[in-house]
């Protein structure tokens, strides 16, 4: 079975809209990850060892549209280049597909997600994209979240989980870590 690890930066508040602030970021805080903290190489570490584990990307299809084209070509993200990708979208049309970032695959629905996790290969992560990350949560489709938080309270905005009434989901801490710019890695594994 295939890993399915939600990748985020998130204010305390639990808000994971626009923290690069880059084009099609809209929030009024955008850029909320690089604005008035200080930057640490190390506090950012856990995105360099996330790549050892990527062996595929999903997005939802708003996140594909704003990453494709500029990660495509960002030496920051070569390695992602060549791996395959997953869109989850119900009205994504292949002629949409960026060309020139590896083999593409649009998802229509829960059960193609459930599919692909039972085939054969690493662990799948999903950048960006709160809205699919909340649908998959409330469907029990996430296995792990791999969090940094940043210490910053946002009161709006995509939140990471839905305030939907449903039964409680517990997560077993993997590894934690604080620096001293206030950062703080939280990787959980669901439980159960």
């Amino acid at each position: 079975m295939r890993e399915l690890v939600y990748t985020a930066f998130v204010s305390l508040d639990g808000v994971v809209e626009s923290p690069g602030g880059g084009p099609g970021e809209e929030h009024r805080s955008a850029g909320w990850v690089v604005n008035d903290i200080e930057f640490l190489p190390e506090a950012f570490s856990l995105k360099g060892e996330e790549l050892a584990d990527t062996t595929a990307l999903m997005f939802g299809r708003r996140s594909y549209e704003i990453f494709a084209p500029v990660w495509r070509d960002s030496d920051d993200h070569a390695a992602y280049k060549e791996l395959p990708k997953y869109v989850v979208s119900a009205t994504l049309h292949d002629d949409a597909l960026v060309e020139g970032w590896g083999q593409t695959t649009i998802l229509r629905s829960s059960d193609d997600i459930v599919e692909l996790k039972k085939s054969e290969g690493g662990a799948i992560f999903i950048h960006g994209s709160a809205e699919l990350a909340v649908r998959l949560s409330d469907a029990h489709l996430i296995d792990r979240y791999n969090l940094l938080v940043f210490p910053v309270l946002l009161g709006a905005g995509k939140s990471l989980f839905s305030r939907a009434d449903k039964d409680r989901q517990g997560l077993r801490l993997r590894e934690s870590a604080a620096y001293p710019n206030g950062i703080v890695k939280l990787i959980y594994d669901v439980v159960g």
